[in-house]
């Protein structure tokens, strides 16, 4: 028995000393996202849950199965197989295509400014286990946001052209918030489970601006080039609490209605402000001429989710809807001067999910093609922040593949893909002048491992007499 431990956590070692270094050269990166809308609050908001789970929408409200890790809603860690374990992790894969309209001084677009990045990243580890009969436990890591921009903008003003030469504003982020969950199911009746979950929000978000002149063409030469390093330093709880209701249970088929409440608020991070200056003719090294720390108001919404799930020996479906209140009130966005103009603020969402799933035959041994899960989702909501009061919708189609493998019980190697589109449906104005907000498509591959054992043969959790 003790061969087997250590066989596993060998396994394990050497998956994520594989999995976590990974980084692709040139234009990719460690970051999970890479979009401007990453610019202000906490960053892109990443989709939870497993390859499963996403690649039929992200729903996972109602899901209620032995065979999953559900880290969404506590109530289903009650079902944790009573003498085993589930383990999963995965890591995505993203392409970015980014465009923005350009337009000229009558209001006619005149191009399309583009942009395009790749991303590789660890998406998830999560661990189901059960404490006592009917009551169980999962523990799960997984980014909650990430941000990621790189922009640059070259000062339009005539008099700064005629005074000094060409003034280039740059602005790049980079870093995510992390959620570390711990999650309590307990089913007290047959048809009934509640849970609980502490949440630990953790991680660096840093942002720089800059501004720097390459051909200084007039005056004294002393033109200081600027760079300044914002830092927020993430550590904050919150709590979660969920319940599912079978409202068919029997041996054929499963009906389980569950709901979620998230307990939002600020989380407070702590912010340093960093300042360089650069003299451009006498080389002057950088040197911090402030340093100070002071709290954001940065937050996580209060999240109401309602959902269902069908699943029977073929065929399983859900669907999930959740509504986050974000508050429109925050101004705490509007963090660079030169960015003033476009005003940026929080605004409450809508999301839809939908998934479907079908194994045609689970037992059949002599076709493996029958054993194999197939899955389609989508997914429809609207981004938590508002831009010049434009609101931006947020649209993805997924799909994906599940292999089932025989590795210490039955496991599964799952493969996901999804479309996605963030857009604006409308061209704001700004000082009278058109400016178009950016339309975001990605495409990303998921792979994830999940690891459990349902053999009556192979229980985990039971001391063996003879090794």
């Amino acid at each position: 028995m003790q061969s087997r431990y250590t066989l596993i956590l060998g396994v394990v070692i050497a998956i994520f000393a594989l999995v976590i270094p990974i980084t692709v050269e040139a234009q990719t990166s460690s970051i999970n996202a890479y979009s401007p809308y990453s610019m202000y609050g906490p960053g892109e908001l990443i989709t939870p849950g497993t390859v499963q789970m996403r690649a039929m929408g992200g729903i996972g409200i109602g899901l209620r199965s032995t065979g999953q890790v559900n880290t969404q809603n506590p109530a289903a860690a009650s079902v944790a197989p009573r003498k085993s374990f589930l383990f999963d992790f995965s890591f995505d894969a993203t392409h970015y295509r980014n465009n923005q309209a350009k337009f000229d001084s009558a209001g006619t677009e005149s191009h399309k400014a583009k942009t395009a990045y790749n991303t590789i990243n660890l998406h998830n580890i999560s661990l189901a286990f059960p404490l006592a009969k009917n009551f169980g436990a999962t523990l799960s890591v997984a980014p909650y946001s990430s941000v990621g921009y790189k922009m640059v903008m070259t000062d339009q003003n005539d008099n700064n052209w005629a005074d000094i030469g060409r003034v280039v504003y740059g602005y790049l982020g980079e870093g995510d918030i992390t959620e570390v969950k711990l999650a309590l199911g307990w089913a007290p009746w047959r048809n009934f489970s509640i849970g609980v979950a502490a949440k630990y929000f953790w991680g660096n978000i840093d942002r720089e601006y800059s501004t720097t002149i390459p051909n200084v063409i007039t005056g004294t030469g002393n033109f200081a080039a600027t760079k300044g390093v914002d830092r927020y330093r993430v550590n904050n709880f919150k709590l979660q609490a969920g319940i599912q209701w079978n409202i068919i249970l029997n041996e054929k088929r499963i009906f389980t209605l569950g709901a979620t409440y998230d307990l939002g608020g600020r989380l407070n991070p702590k912010k340093q402000n960093y300042v360089y200056t650069d003299n451009t003719i006498n080389n002057i090294h950088s040197a911090p001429i402030t340093d100070f720390t002071q709290t954001l108001e940065l937050r996580v919404p209060h999240e109401v989710g309602v959902g269902l799930y069908y699943q029977d020996r073929v065929v399983a479906w859900g669907v999930d809807y959740k509504y986050a209140a974000w508050g429109s009130d925050n101004k705490s966005f509007e963090e660079n001067s030169n960015m003033k103009d476009i005003a940026v603020a929080y605004t409450n969402t809508h999301t839809l999910k939908l998934g479907f799933e079908i194994t045609p035959k689970r037992t059949d041994v002599r076709n493996y093609l029958n054993r194999m899960s197939y899955r389609v989702g989508a997914r429809l909501g609207n981004n938590y922040q508002t831009f010049a009061g434009e609101r931006i919708n947020q649209l993805a189609i997924t799909a994906g593949i599940g292999f089932p493998v025989k590795i210490w019980g039955s496991s599964s190697i799952n493969v996901g893909f999804e479309y996605g589109r963030m857009s604006s449906p409308a061209t704001p104005k700004l000082n009278g002048m058109r400016v178009g907000l950016v339309t975001q498509n990605y495409y990303k591959i998921s792979v994830g491992f999940s690891l459990f054992s349902l053999d009556t043969s192979d229980y985990w959790f039971v001391r063996q007499k003879y090794d």
